[in-house]
């Protein structure tokens, strides 16, 4: 089955950037592609619950919880020497849940996300996930291909794990070195991207978690939209369609009442 075709972005089009979890994604893809690397033997279960008392509490407080979910990503990766093992794996594991994944991706998310591409906006996925798992996801559950900034892995420890974390402002720093620094909009659930909405001319605020929408509200422009896309348990005002029956989208600015 082929995807959609879209005409190849000029110049100066539009930069439009996507956070993946919890924003195309319904949950943290990372976590689920790191459950199953570790179910896969029985002596990786072992190695993950003798590691869980010291790094499971981490993974609940914002400051230690990268330190946390990398004693687990070590459990699912330990005996890995080369990143492409990793990325085969990733590949093997998006093959076998396909169903699964696809049930994951928010159709009202993917709406707003081919609406932009349509319109010939440079549209980029940057995330905390690695970047090879979203690109497959895309590919192959979604049926679009875009380029994907994401954490990025190499060997360590005897294992392959995070490296450089595409996450708060290293996101930012990590699109501009790219050369995408120039960014029109910006969808995402996460307080850790308030930099990447910061940097957008037009944030959008889509599935956040309740107790983090006071912080948007007080740190965003008044005029910023804060939606639910259909994610079950956050926040946002629910929506029935993402893209309006004038083509207008999310990150459009307000209309003014005359043109109403």
């Amino acid at each position: 089955m082929s995807g959609p075709r879209y005409a190849v972005p000029r110049d100066d089009a539009p930069l439009v950037v996507f956070d993946f979890d919890h924003t195309l994604y319904d949950g943290d893809s990372g976590s689920h592609l790191f459950v199953w690397l570790i179910k896969r033997s029985w002596w990786r279960r072992m190695l993950a619950l003798l590691l869980a008392p010291v790094f499971g509490p981490m993974v609940a407080f914002l400051p230690t919880r990268r330190a946390g979910i990398s004693g687990f990503v070590w459990a699912g990766t330990v005996g890995f020497h080369r990143v492409r093992d990793l990325d085969a794996l990733t590949d093997a594991y998006v093959a076998q849940h396909v169903e699964e994944i696809r049930g994951r991706l928010l159709p009202l998310a993917l709406e707003v996300f081919h609406a932009h591409r349509e319109r010939g906006d440079h549209v980029v996925v940057a995330t905390g996930a690695p970047p090879e798992l979203a690109r497959a996801i895309l590919a192959f559950a979604a049926h679009e291909d875009v380029p994907v900034v994401g954490t990025l892995a190499g060997p360590r420890f005897g294992a392959v794990v995070a490296a450089r974390h595409c996450h708060n402002e290293e996101k930012v720093r990590m699109l501009r070195e790219l050369g995408w620094g120039d960014i029109d909009a910006a969808y995402s659930d996460s307080s850790a991207d308030l930099p990447l909405l910061h940097a957008a001319r037009r944030p959008v605020v889509v599935n956040p978690k309740p107790g983090a929408i006071a912080r948007f509200v007080r740190e965003l422009p008044p005029a910023t939209p804060i939606l639910n896309w259909g994610c079950p348990g956050r926040g946002g005002e629910p929506v029935a369609v993402a893209v309006g029956d004038d083509g207008r989208l999310p990150s459009d600015p307000a209309q003014p009442a005359s043109a109403r």
